[in-house]
């Protein structure tokens, strides 16, 4: 093949009959990509080509192509004699549920997907026309990363769509899939989007691959290892899902996109339910355990509440102390935070924090209304954590809920100590309808400490110091423990029956459909990074 692929062989003296021929030729030949045996080795290796990918994400029949015949430039290294229509990536639109997305495909059988100036350029050009018609773009990563062959061009490539990343971010929704692998600079991209996915054991993203790893820290370790789905979406938590395969993936997305709007100028899409507004949950009122230091579950609170149970979980593998991620209450979107009482006791630390700021703040960015069940005794103590910055990171998610501008309701169900109740969505950070159960325990600390630290003299000096101390924090517990001082100080807006948790966060979110609220006139804040 040559460059001269896309010249008429005649000339102008060809019959339209001809021209069409040719035309459908070099579609197919679009089509094949790298060519039959690499698409088949690409099957192999348990992976779908980018096209068969765009075919599952979108609805049928509704891919538009662009930039088909678009192809590289380079005549280095006997790349003038590599040339395929495409250029290895399949770009253009369509729809998902009848909502229309912009997306792009890399090509791994088209030199391993790599990205060159003229690749860039589609998918610049995909970002641009997703970005001015205000709606999703998303992208399938399948690529070796920068085409070598082509220099700066292929790096200048890489910047620019950094760049619209960028740009785009909050403004529309931008998902990224990595289906095969992604090192180096290629992983930039996908860290810059709201949501990036991977599937188990067929991708992985790195800096540095295993081979400059062992040479630099004589470290021995495997591609799955280093950079693989497992370890993504547990411990760096880089990625939001671990896939199981890629039709789960793409499952993944579709629902994603279904709780999402076009463009952060809109409303997050209302669906109808049959899910009754009223339905009350009597497990709700013996949900929580007599014995304040027994864990409980608190997903079970979000599925018997939200419509028909339905929770859509980001980063389920990652912090779990947290959880986060998009139910429906009456058919309206939210976004739950939610402390989760069976890991660590539900504490903040780091990675929680960091993890729930950055979801609260896509929440704000697209109108995505935020409920917060809280159960927090504090921060995680230690040194692990304060050398690791824990303050700042705390300060993260102070800063999300403070900034955030969208309806904001939070209920709390048991504990809720010292500055955790200051981080989660208080009424002081603008919370718009704060609710208690009234199992909720509201106070600067537990009995236990604040008792030591308020009776801790005088306990000495009495004849019997534990009953002293006993009495001391039954005393504590019946003064503080509970959420009526709150109440009483308008902190907490109402207690509620647990049973009637979801009743209440549907009235709440029709109170505050048109809720307005600003922030102060700034070019941005400078969040704590």
């Amino acid at each position: 093949m040559t460059k001269k692929f896309y010249r008429a062989d005649k000339g102008k003296g060809m019959k339209i009959e001809e021209r069409l021929d040719r035309l459908m030729k070099l579609r197919e030949q679009a089509r094949l990509g790298g060519g039959k045996d690499r698409i088949a080795a690409q099957h192999k290796k348990g992976r779908k080509t980018a096209r068969e990918r765009l075919e599952l994400l979108l609805d049928e029949g509704s891919f538009e192509e662009i930039d088909v015949f678009k192809a590289h430039r380079c005549n280095r290294f006997g790349m003038e004699k590599k040339i395929n229509p495409g250029d290895g990536v399949v770009s253009g639109h369509g729809t998902i549920n009848g909502r229309i997305v912009f997306v792009y495909a890399q090509d791994f059988t088209v030199n391993g997907g790599s990205l060159s100036e003229t690749n860039a350029e589609k998918i610049c050009k995909i970002m641009d026309m997703a970005i001015k018609n205000g709606a999703p773009v998303i992208g399938l990563v399948d690529s070796g990363g920068a085409r070598i062959q082509e220099g700066i061009e292929s790096l200048a490539g890489y910047s620019n769509i950094f760049f619209r990343n960028v740009m785009a971010s909050g403004v529309i929704p931008q998902i990224s899939v990595i289906m095969g692998p992604c090192a180096g600079g290629a992983v930039y991209s996908p860290a810059l989007t709201d949501f990036s996915i991977m599937v188990r054991e067929n991708s992985y993203m790195f800096l540095t691959g295993p081979k400059v790893v062992k040479s630099v820290t004589h470290e021995n370790v495997s591609e799955e290892d280093l950079g693989g789905a497992a370890m993504h979406a547990s411990k760096s938590g880089v990625i939001h899902y671990g896939a199981d395969s890629e039709e789960d993936a793409i499952m993944y997305i579709k629902a994603l996109i279904s709780f999402l709007p076009q463009n952060n100028a809109e409303s997050p899409p209302v669906l109808m339910t049959d899910d009754p507004v009223d339905r009350a949950e009597e497990q709700l009122n013996q949900l929580i355990p007599n014995n304040t230091m027994m864990a409980y579950d608190i997903k079970d609170v979000i599925h018997l509440t939200a419509d028909n149970g339905d929770f859509h979980e980001v980063q389920p593998e990652f912090a779990g102390n947290v959880v986060v991620g998009f139910a429906r209450y009456g058919g309206m979107p939210v976004g739950i935070v939610a402390n989760q009482p069976k890991v660590l006791a539900g504490v903040l630390d780091c990675n929680a924090s960091v993890k729930a700021a950055r979801f609260i703040r896509f929440c704000d960015c697209f109108n995505v209304p935020i409920v917060s069940l809280v159960d927090v005794p504090g921060f995680l103590p230690g040194t692990a954590q304060e050398y690791a910055g824990v303050i700042r990171h705390g300060a993260k998610l102070m800063y999300a809920y403070a900034e955030a501008t969208v309806p904001k309701i939070t209920i709390v169900t048991r504990k809720n100590y010292g500055g955790a109740y200051c981080v989660m969505s208080s009424k002081h950070l603008r919370g718009d309808m704060n609710y208690a159960w009234p199992t909720a325990e509201i106070a600067v600390m537990g009995a236990k400490g604040a008792s030591e630290i308020l009776y801790g003299r005088e306990a000495k000096k009495s004849n019997d110091p534990a009953k002293f101390v006993q009495d001391k924090e039954q005393e504590y517990i019946d003064t503080f423990l509970t959420p009526y001082q709150a109440a009483e100080r308008g902190y907490v807006d109402d207690i509620i029956e647990p049973k009637t948790t979801r009743l209440r966060i549907i009235k709440a979110l029709g109170l505050l459909k048109n809720k307005k609220d600003s922030n102060p006139l700034k070019k941005h804040g400078n969040i704590p990074l």
